[in-house]
């Protein structure tokens, strides 16, 4: 540790620090633009000019190392005129146009201009114009003339995102912020871009000019899309979300979200919302009131369970719905004598273990292992603040290998960080690489594999690797949860790790999928899963929050199976599931209800509602209560969203990856069902800017050949 002083305080730092962390440590506030506390130092803006003793000239408090007994002095003279100075010329170039400035009011520069800018400028001549810029749907470069040159989001790019898609061109006063040749932003992560930017020069593009930041409320919610569990801040006018910004929380998130977190919002209020509940009567759509609807469910499932028992009634729910609306529907199903529930829309593989999956580790420890072996993922596109915080770890030195097929690795470029070694092969091999790679362990440590595989050099390098190092990890992606021989694949990755000191553990979907199993959305006692009720297993399905056409593994042929039900309910946000249902029932998504999500490492986190429910949504929990109430089933009467969740968690979260699943060497018939990044759920589907996206697009035209594909065949 290093003793300095600072204004007088004494302060201990690690050695090694700059002064501007022991200003941060001391609480000291030291002005600054391209300082930030995620990215390197680039000393680019000087505004953290500071006195320290014995310096023949003011020194930047970012890039001055501390030494022992330094003495340093943030608010002498020396150092006040110097930041003046610093900000004189920062002025001297920037427009005149924070009235129409987007950034206005929460501007860093506006800020310490307060403080350290003149009453009037020095500079008579006519400023640079820069020309705009447009790099995508979602991040606005239209004013390029308010930047101030701090690189933080080229510094972004680099380091945290991994793709360096801003950068610096020219010199001087020509010098400028831009992508290569006109490309556009297309990183998962692009928008944190526009909150490290200090100045106006990017802004959201949706929300451009649509509110200014003293008119919007803030409220605490988290994300409902990845398995992270995002923290976030809404952002609230008139009762409508304006915008979704990360509120820091450093063991989830740190002060990152994605970009489906922070754009998905547009959906809220988009033309698809659902907003009185509706039945169809000959062919056609009624708008009806809540009594009616729900009286004719009820009525319609009592005379289904009168003719063909209880058992041919079945449930089908979403792993984003909250933890409160799963434990309804898992009770509301069992009181009516079913066990025919599941949230494993995507799955092939549906076989039963102990515990519940999870990611085998806290989501903080990613950023300092040392050693990682991912199975069956795409990581950067299922999981982008995941692969944030493994990068981090690469960066540090960790190594990387990876068994996947070539569509979730179809370049070195993919994830965006150096990986030390891969085996690509056909998802059906997955098992046999990993078989692969526990054989050559146990060659090196004179044991027998749990199943007969060849030391390839792929294998044992991967071997080698895990066999090193002490912190480690072996994360099992969507696709390898979702894979035909998934019970195989667990097992041997938890061989792997037993005999290497490694956790190991499941990367999870969405929101909720371990939520979704800690309140048993899932068959317990024999009943059907979710292939065996898409292939035509009930006469009646309630669909909570889900599209199985979108979001299950049976894809268009589920339409096909739903529509030759005898009743089929869907509650939803949006005008979803028409062609097959019988009754759409408007409940409210994320923002309009109280809830809770588990996200990957089990960590618990509830929210309230931001806004009021739109027309006459009603959150989810309410309705399922109303619904057991007309059935006549018991236990079900609750006051509040709190009084589900406390029955709910009754049961405690027993977290547990062991597999004792024998290990098969079949290849799986089919690729498993993965989602493309912005085709999760039904919001981010609905979301106009995000589907304007280059991963987007990219999954529109996949689709669009795959269908051209089955028709010529």
């Amino acid at each position: 540790m290093v003793e300095i002083e600072l204004d007088g305080q004494k302060v201990e730092v690690v050695e090694g620090s700059m002064v501007m962390h022991a200003a941060e440590k001391a609480g000291t506030y030291i002005p600054h633009f391209c300082y930030h506390k995620k990215l390197s130092i680039a000393a680019n803006c000087r505004m953290c000019l500071v006195d320290v003793e014995k310096a023949p000239k003011p020194m930047p408090a970012c890039a001055t190392p501390v030494t022992q007994g330094m003495i340093v002095r943030t608010k002498s003279d020396k150092a006040i005129k110097a930041q003046q100075s610093v900000m004189e010329f920062l002025l001297i170039n920037h427009p005149l146009d924070c009235p129409i400035c987007d950034q206005g009011g929460e501007c860093q520069l506006q800020d310490l201009a307060v403080g350290y800018g003149g009453s009037t400028s020095r500079y008579e001549e006519e400023k640079r114009v820069v020309f705009h810029k447009d790099v995508g749907p979602l991040v606005s470069m239209q004013e390029m003339s308010r930047c101030i040159h701090c690189t933080r989001c080229v510094r972004f790019g680099q380091e945290v995102a991994g793709i360096m898609e801003l950068g610096m061109s020219h010199r001087g006063e020509h010098a400028e912020i831009e992508t290569f040749v006109g490309q556009s932003v297309d990183s998962e992560l692009s928008g944190n871009m526009i909150d490290i930017c200090p100045v106006g020069a990017l802004t959201s593009k949706p929300f451009r000019y649509s509110a200014r930041t003293w008119e919007l409320s803030r409220r605490k919610s988290i994300a409902p899309h990845d398995s992270s569990g995002a923290n976030l801040v809404i952002q609230v006018k008139s009762n409508h979300v304006m915008r979704v910004v990360p509120l820091e929380n450093e063991e989830v998130n740190e002060c990152w979200i994605a970009d489906r977190d922070r754009f998905s919002y547009e959906a809220l209020n988009g033309p698809e919302r659902l907003q009185m509940p509706m039945l169809k009567q000959g062919g056609k759509w009624q708008e009806v009131d809540w009594q009616t609807a729900l009286e004719y469910i009820a009525n319609g499932l009592n005379q289904i369970k009168a003719d063909h028992g209880a058992r041919s009634i079945g449930a089908l729910v979403s792993p984003h719905s909250t933890l409160e609306e799963l434990h309804l529907a898992s009770t509301l199903m069992r009181a009516m004598g079913s066990d025919n529930i599941d949230h494993r829309l995507r799955h092939a593989e549906f076989a039963s273990g102990q515990g519940v999956r999870y990611l085998g580790s806290s989501i903080a420890s990613l950023s300092s292992l040392q050693r990682v072996l991912v199975v069956g993922s795409n990581l950067r596109k299922d999981h982008p603040l995941f692969a944030q915080r493994i990068r981090q770890a690469v960066r540090l030195g960790a190594q990387l290998s990876l068994i996947t097929s070539g569509s979730l690795f179809h370049s070195p470029d993919a994830w965006a960080m150096p990986v030390a070694h891969r085996d690509v092969v056909q998802a059906g091999m997955w098992a046999q690489s990993l078989a692969n790679v526990a054989t050559a362990i146990a060659a090196e440590k004179g044991l027998t594999a749990p199943a007969q595989g060849q030391v390839t050099a792929q294998a044992k390098a991967i071997a080698a690797s895990l066999l090193g190092g002490e912190r480690k990890a072996i994360l099992l992606g969507n696709a390898a949860a979702h894979h035909g021989n998934a019970a195989s694949l667990l097992s041997l990755a938890q061989w792997i790790a037993e005999q290497t000191g490694a956790s190991w553990g499941y990367l999870t979907e969405a929101a909720n999928t371990v939520g979704a199993q800690w309140v048993k959305a899932q068959p317990q006692s024999g009943g059907l899963n979710a292939g065996q009720m898409l292939a035509g297993g009930v006469k009646a399905a309630l669909l909570l929050n889900t599209e199985p056409e979108f979001d299950s593994a049976a894809g268009a042929k589920a339409a096909a199976a739903l529509s030759a039900m005898d009743m089929v309910v869907t509650l939803s946000p949006f005008k979803a599931n028409m062609a097959f249902s019988d009754v759409l029932l408007p409940i409210a998504p994320f923002t309009e209800t109280s809830g809770s999500f588990v996200n990957a490492e089990g960590r618990v986190q509830s929210f309230h509602a931001v806004v009021k429910p739109l027309g006459q949504t009603r959150p989810a929990w309410k309705v399922l209560r109303v619904l057991a109430n007309l059935l006549g089933l018991p236990n079900l009467a609750f006051e509040t969203s709190q009084d589900v969740l406390k029955q709910a968690v009754q049961e405690p979260l027993v977290l547990s990856n062991a597999s004792q699943a024998p290990v098969q060497m079949r290849a799986a018939d089919e690729a498993p069902c993965v989602a493309s990044i912005y085709q999760l759920d039904g919001l981010v589907r609905r979301a106009p800017a995000l589907q304007l996206t280059a991963d987007a697009r990219a999954h529109l035209k996949a689709s669009s050949n795959a269908q051209k594909v089955e028709v010529a065949a």
